[in-house]
């Protein structure tokens, strides 16, 4: 009897194309809500919004009805927003 090869879960595929990917995404390392809003500094109603209006491109990911954050997603977000201030430019008063 022949069998078929079976069919490769997608969660393998995308861990064989991306691996290191998967790792952040163990339940410790995913962050609910209330969670990356305190470590944002931020309203859960903040982030609510900002999901619904898609106002501000932090990626999150939705488990059924939950959504949760990647602590790498939250601090690339941040280091993405980082401006210079006026002092670092060196003005003189």
């Amino acid at each position: 009897m022949d069998k078929a090869p079976a069919t490769p879960h997608p969660l393998a595929d995308a861990m064989r194309q991306h691996p290191g990917d998967m790792a952040t995404l163990t339940p410790e390392a995913l962050l609910t809500p209330e969670r990356a809003a305190a470590e944002l500094g931020l309203s859960v109603k903040t982030l609510a919004t900002w999901r619904s209006t898609g106002r501000h491109a932090l990626p999150f990911i939705r488990c059924g009805s939950r959504i949760r954050y990647r602590r790498a997603d939250l601090d690339s977000w941040l280091a993405g927003r980082l401006r210079p201030g006026t002092a670092a430019q060196g003005v003189a008063a």
